[in-house]
């Protein structure tokens, strides 16, 4: 089969997030120590960025508000930047463009951040707020909701390895010192989070479908495929179902029944061999290590389906500034994305035992990440993630080979398997 075709109305998109493109944010937890200065600009060229998404034949976007320009202070929103983001929704709906909008991604306003962010008890109100004052102003441009952004990558790199804000004082709620304590690395408070934003994504599910019945709320979550080193060693086999029902399913299984979708951003593989160690063969590595195995993603696929939810393939990406491998990331990638879809999903011609059902995975899209290069995290401006490169003194936008031929996915909804030279 030279051509593999997508189902009808799958969604074809792009990722992003707020802080990492917008410019023009200082009052964030990222902020004081990871300052992105006026970064992509994307706060004041947004029309000319989603120009670029219609032209490359895109039908969906997922981007992330920032909370700290909503609410500035405590308990004060901006009438201003909620009318702006409220033309940016507009833009995207005048352009026939889907969207898919993240609440939480990573960054806290600063006054959040000073009374304990997310390890405060009180996080719940400050974030129940927030969302459904953002859902009341625009829940009428949104077709999908994003709680939380990779909430178990979120609450690791912050509270064990300390390498990510926040820099906030204890949940007591005491002010910070002046110049920040130092960064906190603790199994107790890392717990804490996840245990908090677990009752907030419940909480807003709720709260969201009795405003709006038929409103679609999920979660983007970072999963992993592991495998055993040795697949006939029981330490190695062992190593690998604790760390997939630690990483993988634990946030899940207690949400499951506050999901209308899941969200899967889809980056990493790993081999493991008893007791901890990573075994990948790392064959095909991108700008910053990171390994490229397409595989991966089919089993992820494969292990979400028990949750019995359509999936969209929230992130997708790597750091690639001369553009050499995405188009084949791209290619192979939705290759096995469609191989879950076609296992999954048998003819309805094939014999079913009395009560059986076929198995089924409903993969509703897929969202490159990124559009645009960006501000990546502690690792700065160096990754290139983005289908569209960007002069950072100029700010000029300009797509890659690659997005073309993403382009040409999108305007078909298949991926040819072997194109004539």
């Amino acid at each position: 089969m030279d051509a593999l075709k997508f189902p009808k109305e799958f969604l074809w998109g792009t990722s992003t997030s707020a802080y990492q493109i917008e410019g023009g944010i200082e009052n964030n937890d990222w902020a004081k120590d990871f300052p992105a200065g006026r970064c992509c600009d994307h706060y004041n060229l947004y029309e000319k960025d989603f120009d670029l998404i219609k032209k490359l034949n895109q039908n969906a976007y997922r981007f992330s508000i920032e909370w700290s320009r909503l609410e500035p202070k405590e308990g004060e929103f901006s009438q201003k930047e909620i009318e702006h983001y409220r033309k940016v929704l507009m833009a995207l709906k005048e352009r026939n463009i889907k969207v898919m909008l993240t609440l939480h991604h990573f960054t806290n306003p600063l006054w959040l951040s000073e009374i304990g962010g997310w390890e405060n008890p009180d996080i719940l109100f400050y974030f129940l707020r927030f969302s459904k004052r953002i859902f009341s102003e625009f829940f009428d441009f949104v077709d999908f909701w994003i709680m939380i952004n990779e909430p178990m990558v979120y609450a690791s790199k912050s509270y064990l390895e300390g390498t990510w804000p926040p820099f906030g004082a204890s949940p007591k709620g005491e002010p910070r010192p002046e110049g920040g304590p130092p960064k906190k690395k603790s199994f107790f408070p890392f717990l804490r989070v996840i245990k908090n934003q677990i009752t907030c994504h419940k909480k807003i599910f709720e709260e969201f479908h009795k405003i709006k019945k038929d409103v679609k709320v999920g979660i983007a979550k970072n999963n992993i495929y592991f495998e055993p080193f040795n697949p006939k060693s029981l330490l190695d086999k062992f190593n690998v179902w604790l760390n997939r029902y630690f990483w993988n399913e634990f946030f899940l299984d207690r949400i499951k029944n506050h999901l209308d979708f899941l969200g899967l951003n889809y980056y990493f593989h790993q081999k493991i061999k008893f007791p901890a160690q990573n075994k990948n063969e790392n064959k095909i590595l991108s700008d910053i290590n990171w390994e490229i195995y397409p595989e991966g993603i089919y089993h992820c696929l494969k292990e979400l389906k028990k949750y019995k939810k359509p999936i969209f393939i929230t992130e997708n990406g790597l750091a690639d500034a001369e553009d050499k491998l995405r188009k084949d990331f791209i290619k192979d990638h939705l290759f096995w994305i469609h191989k879950a879809i076609e296992d999954y999903n048998p003819p309805t011609s094939l014999p079913l035992a009395k009560g059986e059902r076929a198995p089924k995975i409903d993969v509703g899209g897929y969202f490159h990440w990124s559009l645009i290069d960006n501000f990546e995290w502690e690792k700065g401006f160096e990754p290139r993630f983005g289908l569209i490169e960007i002069d950072y003194k100029t700010l000029k936008r300009e797509p890659r080979p690659s997005a073309l031929y993403y382009a040409k996915i999108c305007q078909e909804n298949k991926i040819t398997l072997n194109p004539k030279p």
